[in-house]
């Protein structure tokens, strides 16, 4: 970096003696004020870019190019619990017929009653997505022996005998009021496996970024307690490294025994979502 100042230095050393070469050739051939005016000007300028030169060099001195090597290393843990702003529930159905298209066509008439009903809640249609859609055979598996007969390993091709067809379904709910409701209309449908509420932030990042700005400033308080008992100054951060995590409550859950037996409208609290973080920040110091 020195040697970086020393060739700015001579570099405008040069120019400015063959600038003086210049200007006694044009003193010589003007001899007017004109000519002096400029040469104040142009070493005016000149004076100006070595002092910029030299700042920016000097700058650069305060950054060297290999890493630090006395360094702390502080960690910092955060939390921020907020409550949700949505709701997800999801539901199958799911019918059995001896061909796929019956299966087919028994379960889209049961699925297009629930996503009536669902959308007939307020539910936006970008909120009501089929998550899956199965067609499996169902197989029969016979045995040639009498029941309580001790018969050998049987080693029949199995029959089928039907298709099951399923569609499962989520559902984002946005007004919280409307979920026990929204549970208890689809308990009357006899959908089955309905799973949910799962609540949640729409846009889980703003939990995280809570969490991490209170791990990273209890961070800072314990390097700046840590600094001042070891008697050394915080330089500049060296390195940063995160990691996040959420907890939810426990989700409610109804399996179809339950939706068959009572319909009643659940009551259902919504809590808060805890966001967890933690951090890790390297300090150079002095």
């Amino acid at each position: 970096m020195a040697c970086g100042i020393i060739k700015s230095v001579n570099s405008v050393i040069i120019t400015l003696v063959i600038m003086d070469i210049d200007t006694h050739q044009l003193k010589g051939a003007c001899h007017g004020r004109g000519a002096r005016f400029a040469f104040i000007g142009v070493a005016v300028v000149l004076g100006l870019f070595l002092l910029a030169q030299t700042a920016a060099t000097l700058k650069s001195l305060d950054r060297p190019g290999v890493p630090a090597t006395d360094t702390i290393v502080v960690n910092g843990s955060g939390q921020a619990a907020l409550p949700p702003d949505v709701a997800r529930v999801s539901f199958t159905v799911q019918n059995a017929a001896a061909t796929v298209a019956a299966a087919q066509a028994k379960t889209t008439t049961q699925a297009n009653a629930a996503i009536d009903f669902v959308k007939g809640q307020g539910i936006a249609e970008k909120d009501v997505k089929t998550l899956s859609y199965d067609i499996t055979p169902q197989y029969s598996y016979p045995n040639p022996c009498p029941p309580g007969a001790l018969c050998p390993a049987y080693g029949g091709t199995p029959k089928i005998t039907g298709y099951q067809v399923s569609e499962t379904v989520q559902v984002t709910v946005r007004d919280l009021q409307s979920v026990g409701g929204l549970l208890s209309g689809l308990g009357k449908l006899s959908v089955q496996n309905v799973s949910g509420p799962d609540f949640a932030l729409d846009d889980p990042a703003a939990g995280y970024d809570a969490a991490r700005a209170d791990a990273i400033s209890k961070a800072k308080i314990q390097a700046d307690l840590l600094s001042k008992q070891l008697g050394v100054r915080l330089g500049k951060i060296v390195s940063f490294s995160e990691s996040s995590g959420a907890t939810y409550p426990v989700a409610y859950g109804m399996g179809a025994g339950m939706m068959a037996a009572k319909a009643a409208t659940p009551n259902v609290p919504t809590g808060e979502n805890t966001y967890n973080a933690s951090v890790s920040i390297t300090y150079e110091i002095r």
